[in-house]
């Protein structure tokens, strides 16, 4: 195995049970959903990282009117993204990234350029794992 250059520190828990490991794994299975991703990145890109709930599901593939208002509220609620209604009518709605949904994007960018990078070698892989999975099931 090739050896890994020095990371940065990664914080250290007493054990997998504790408080601080708890935390990241909450955090961490919010940010990496599949919208969740999907979601903060359309945001990104609209001018002042503000879209109405109607912009951003013609800009998310396969996204489901549910779907998107669930984790917009999930993302609501974790400070991520804050809602702002418009006392117009009809009711306008949007959505913007706040500091904390802004500071997710160089990570999701560096996570994101790790898996392009990766790509081939893991999709390598699974085929390799996958072929023999299927040796064992026909060797018994």
């Amino acid at each position: 195995m090739k050896s890994l250059r020095k990371m940065e520190k990664l914080p250290e828990f007493e054990s997998c049970k504790s408080e601080r490991a708890e935390a990241t794994r909450d955090f961490i299975s919010r940010i990496a959903d599949k919208w969740t991703i999907l979601i903060v990145v359309a945001l990104s890109r609209q001018p002042q990282n503000r879209a109405r709930f109607s912009d951003l599901k013609r800009g998310i593939e396969g996204i489901s009117q549910t779907m998107l208002t669930s984790t917009l509220r999930s993302l609501e609620r974790d400070g991520i993204v804050h809602r702002e209604v418009f006392p117009e009518i009809p009711p306008r709605v949007e959505y913007e990234l706040t500091k904390v949904g802004l500071s997710l994007l160089e990570p999701m960018q560096q996570l994101t350029a790790w898996a392009l990078k990766n790509w081939s070698t893991v999709k390598h892989s699974r085929e390799k794992f996958d072929a023999n999975q299927k040796s064992r099931i026909h060797l018994k």
